[in-house]
Order: C-alpha cells, then sequence, then structure tokens
C-alpha cells in the first residue's frame, strides 16, 4: 500500500456544509450596517455597531449579540463547541 492509498477523497462543499452539524458551531464579527442585509426581519439596529453572530456548523444563524463572550456562552449553554476559522 502506497502513502496515496492512505487518503480520504477531498469533502465536497455538501460534506463540508453538514460537517459537525449539531454539535459544532461558530462566532463571527459583524457590523450592524450589515445585519439587516443578512436578516431581513432585523430592524432599528443602530448602524456602526460591532456585533457577534453564533452560527451552526451549516452557517445557519443561533443567535445575534452585542457581546463575544454571550455568544461564546450560548454555544456552551446548548452544548456547542465553538471553533475557530481563519
Amino acid at each position: 500500500m502506497n502513502i496515496q492509498d492512505t487518503h480520504q477523497a477531498p469533502l465536497s462543499p455538501d460534506d463540508f456544509a453538514h460537517l459537525g452539524q449539531g454539535a459544532i458551531a461558530y462566532v463571527k464579527a459583524i457590523k450592524s450596517d450589515d445585519v439587516s442585509r443578512l436578516f431581513p426581519q432585523v430592524s432599528n439596529i443602530q448602524p456602526g455597531l460591532d456585533l457577534f453572530l453564533l452560527l451552526g456548523a451549516d452557517g445557519v444563524p443561533i443567535m445575534l449579540t452585542d457581546s463575544k463572550d454571550a455568544a461564546v456562552a450560548n454555544a456552551w449553554e446548548h452544548q456547542l463547541q465553538t471553533v475557530s476559522l481563519h
């Protein structure tokens, strides 16, 4: 067996979308100016604020907050492990 035989096929975009679903989340910084574009149902947010999104591994928003600590605490409360994305 050569070393190439031990590698798995690359993950598809769909595979990445479901990776860690239900167990992993990430926190993303966002400006309040972008909130209405991403979430049209949200209104009356002061422009220029630094906010944080807690998102599931598949990118589905879980919560919007003004504190990174609150986003991480909410993840832990719901037994989600937060990961860093670079």
